[in-house]
């Protein structure tokens, strides 16, 4: 089993800022992409950052340039920077990964979620 453990979000004013890390333990073989996700109240879940196994990047129009993603595969964790914080980026934040336990099909493990609110 991989399990993944998120830790950061909070309360925060707007224009403050915030990190979370997310770290995957189990039986890992390989991970390819890592992952931030986003669901406000009444809204559909969004992809906010990913990041390759080679640390290229993709990220949501509306956080570019506030927000970095980035990885430390030596410890399976995926961290988010979140920077200028906005009323709108307020939401439950879940990792994502991909992940294989053995050589062969990889699948897709999400995290417990935490809350981020920022406060106008």
């Amino acid at each position: 089993q991989v399990q993944l453990v998120e830790s950061g979000g909070g309360l925060v004013q707007a224009g403050g800022s915030l990190r979370h890390s997310c770290t995957a333990s189990g039986t890992i073989y390989s991970i390819n992409t890592m992952g931030w996700y986003r669901q406000a109240p009444g809204k559909q879940r969004e992809m906010v950052a990913v990041i390759t196994s080679s640390g290229s990047t993709n990220y949501l129009d509306s956080v570019k340039g506030r927000f970095t993603i980035s990885r430390d595969n030596a410890k399976n964790t995926v961290y988010l920077q979140m920077n200028s914080l906005k009323p709108e980026d307020t939401g439950v934040y879940y990792c994502k990964i991909r992940a294989a336990q053995a050589l062969g099909p990889q699948y897709q493990y999400w995290g417990q979620g935490t809350q981020v609110t920022v406060s106008s």
